[in-house]
């Protein structure tokens, strides 16, 4: 199993986690050429795949499948986009940055307003033990696993089952479960968030029913969001779900501490790294959310000791997936294994 313990004497330095908030704010500025030109370079690929896969149903439908599927990291790219929109770090224009989220959230299937309300939530809230759950992956502690009843244990097992939470949980989520505003029914702004995207979902799959019938929506769009919510779903566990991750108490929680040491820095090849929108340099991003995408990796070249905290391969990460229960004690996520020898 990789440590990360290392992360306090290779990303600590006289700065405090609170100092680098400060540090990076300077980075904080969008470009809107440079936004512009991402946004265009996402858009016209994922067009085109469209395309392509659409032409291949006439030859064959496994075809358009496999095609359809490599639309999936595009998609997780245009959601990228989205989250940056919802940081308002993609563009100045408070405005202008929403619709453009907005109308991303209709190819993400996910409605705007809705999920930055969440996600925001996340970011105020990610490492502390006492405020867990609006948009987090559920974590029990070791304590309130061993007390839970056969029936809570069970429904947890099945939910943090990789099966579940990689392969058949995300197409739910964002398909089914974001057609509503579910923990927001009493607000009125999330149910026009949430009806918005159906509409603009409706209004994009509508002409394509008429055009081409089932066959692209079951083909072309149903795959293609399918892999890219399970890919965003596996981003999201790793940025949080890692060995020596940061869980603190209400009363020894601190927000940048938990941003720092808390999220990792996940270490992709440069081709996933520019699909996933340098999303894996995540600490940084937890720091300071206001840094548009594509200058995290300029982040990482001025500041070196910001490129080597809480480092995670793609190796690596694979073995979190067997990682479910926190530790208070021992400050690491544990498997159930490793929970049962804790007690004996």
């Amino acid at each position: 199993m990789f440590d990360l313990t290392s992360k306090s004497s290779s990303v600590a330095t006289p700065t405090s986690a609170k100092e680098w908030v400060r540090i990076l704010s300077k980075y904080r500025t969008p470009k809107l050429s440079r936004s512009l030109f991402e946004l265009v370079a996402t858009l016209v690929p994922f067009v085109t795949i469209w395309a392509l896969a659409w032409a291949a149903m006439s030859i064959s439908y496994g075809l358009a499948v496999a095609i359809a599927l490599l639309n999936g990291p595009f998609l997780v790219r245009l959601f990228a986009i989205q989250h940056d929109c919802g940081h308002r770090s993609f563009v100045e224009n408070r405005k202008f940055g929403d619709w453009i989220g907005r109308c991303l959230g209709v190819l993400t299937v996910t409605p705007y307003e809705m999920w930055r309300h969440a996600h925001a939530v996340h970011h105020s809230a990610s490492g502390n033990l006492d405020r867990r759950g609006l948009g987090d992956i559920r974590t029990m502690t070791v304590r309130e696993y061993n007390e839970a009843s056969t029936l809570e244990r069970l429904y947890y097992r099945i939910y943090r089952n990789p099966i579940m939470t990689f392969l058949i949980a995300p197409g739910i989520l964002f398909l089914l479960v974001n057609r509503l505003p579910f923990g927001f029914m009493d607000q009125r702004k999330f149910w026009i968030s949430a009806m918005g995207n159906n509409l603009g979902l409706l209004a994009l799959l509508g002409p394509i029913y008429l055009v081409g019938g089932w066959a692209p929506i079951l083909l072309i769009f149903l795959p293609s969001t399918i892999f890219a919510a399970s890919i965003g779903v596996w981003l999201f566990y790793v940025q949080h779900q890692f060995e020596h991750a940061h869980w603190e108490n209400e009363h020894d929680w601190d927000m940048h501490e938990a941003a720092l040491h808390g999220s990792s820095h996940y270490v992709l090849p440069p081709l996933l790294q520019w699909l996933s929108a340098n999303i894996g340099i995540h600490h940084v991003h937890h720091l300071q959310s206001r840094i548009p995408f594509y200058r995290l990796p300029e982040v990482l070249r001025d500041h070196k000791d910001l490129a080597v905290g809480a480092r995670l391969t793609i190796r690596e990460s694979l073995q979190t997936a067997k990682l479910h229960l926190w530790d208070e004690d021992g400050k690491r996520l544990l498997s159930y294994k490793e929970a049962r020898d804790l007690v004996g």
